[in-house]
């Protein structure tokens, strides 16, 4: 697997690109009086509240809204504040089953399969039935185990006649031991023959007819995530005909540098991140660090588990884990929900006299709590955390009645 021990955000990288692109492009000479123009022009454009070398606000005029439509929206202004953010190890991953709750289904004896109740993707509850399976080695040990129970109870019953009998010197003590001993190994073959069974992981039936079929069940609640039980087909006990896996809790594997080891320990909490629910973050744990370091990429496999109730993480997605450190900064960490792409560019939404105007800021990493914001913003600012894809929608509505 490839990795990278410092990742930044998509976003990021966009402002990153679009800042390059406008750096790297030529600008013709320009004339004394035109560079005097300019310089004016910057002058004019440079105010108090957006001093040179800060993030300068995306265009257009401030928003004015009501009270009421700002409740309509949805709109909530919190004030920016530093907070501690403990360093990390940025690592991408691959989400896995937990294999301590997967489990591969198969039967313990040869037969046909005559009924599937159970299908990919499903969620199953212990104990459920997942396919019938007629078996003629299952039918032939039952019969063995009836017969077997038929002759231990006519061994019983002429022992315990005989046992009479010799208590009254009427048969022989020779007759006696014969009987003892011919009640003992009908014992013994009535004991293998219900081990056999049990082996075959069916209890004895109560019935007095030979039972052939048998149910395959779930050993545990999950969901089916690989099924190769066909109708009609003979199943065999080495071949797998259903795999059930707990997704509740998936594994998050990573593989770590050598170098970053003593920076990291089981226990260490880590956030998760995948491309499919890009405004969205998952809390985890480091539970395993591998013992071993491998030998061609000089890297040791970790693992992140994660709580997964609603399954939305699913196996084999690609992942970004940041994993904390010991170390800690104080640092500006603003809601996802409060970054919006103006012109390609992250910007968050301003609260000011004037209304609500968009500024652009650097993204730094994504973490649980937030996303954390390089620069464009100051402690004390009032930023919208709530609704700014709706002030974002009326600003575009804006532009295009202006351009009407």
């Amino acid at each position: 697997m490839s990795i990278s021990n410092r990742f930044l955000p998509l976003a990021w990288i966009t402002l990153m690109a679009l800042t390059i692109a406008g750096c790297g492009k030529a600008e013709p000479p320009q004339s004394a009086g035109s560079t005097q123009e300019q310089t004016t022009k910057k002058s004019e454009q440079t105010t108090p509240e957006q001093p040179e070398g800060e993030a300068k606000p995306a265009e257009g005029e401030a928003l004015k809204l009501t009270d009421a439509e700002i409740e309509a929206a949805g709109i909530k202004v919190e004030e920016v504040a530093e907070q501690e953010v403990h360093d990390h190890i940025a690592v991408t991953a691959t989400i896995q089953p937990n294999r301590d709750r997967l489990a591969h289904v198969a039967p313990r004896v040869a037969g046909r399969i005559i009924r599937v109740t159970a299908n990919l993707g499903q969620q199953v509850k212990q104990g459920q039935t997942l396919a019938q399976i007629d078996s003629i080695e299952l039918g032939e040990a039952h019969s063995a185990y009836l017969q077997a129970e038929s002759e231990a109870r006519l061994a019983q019953a002429n022992f315990a006649r005989i046992d009479n009998l010799y208590s009254e010197q009427i048969v022989t003590q020779k007759d006696y031991l014969n009987a003892r001993a011919e009640n003992e190994k009908a014992k013994t073959a009535l004991r293998a023959a219900r081990d056999k069974l049990r082996m075959l992981g069916v209890a004895p039936a109560e019935s007095s007819s030979a039972v052939s079929s048998f149910a395959l069940t779930a050993p545990f609640s999950g969901t089916i995530i690989e099924k190769e039980a066909v109708l009609g087909e003979l199943a065999q006990p080495d071949k797998s005909l259903f795999t059930v896996a707990d997704l509740s809790v998936v594994w998050i594997e990573a593989d770590l540098f050598e170098k970053d080891l003593g920076k990291v320990a089981p226990g260490t909490e880590a956030v998760v991140t995948v491309s499919a629910y890009p405004n969205e973050s998952f809390k985890g744990r480091l539970t395993y660090i591998s013992s071993t370091v491998d030998k061609e990429t000089r890297t040791v496999k970790a693992r992140v588990e994660v709580r997964n109730p609603d399954g939305r993480l699913k196996p084999e997605m690609f992942a970004n884990a940041a994993i904390a450190t010991s170390g800690a900064i104080e640092t500006i960490v603003v809601p996802p929900d409060a970054v919006v792409l103006m012109q390609g560019i992250p910007s968050v939404f301003m609260r000011n006299a004037d209304g609500f105007e968009p500024r652009s800021v650097e993204l730094g990493e994504r973490l649980y709590a937030g996303v954390v914001i390089k620069s464009g913003l100051k402690p004390g600012e009032l930023i919208v955390v709530s609704g700014a894809y709706a002030l974002k929608a009326r600003a575009l509505k804006s532009q295009i009645g202006e351009s009407d």
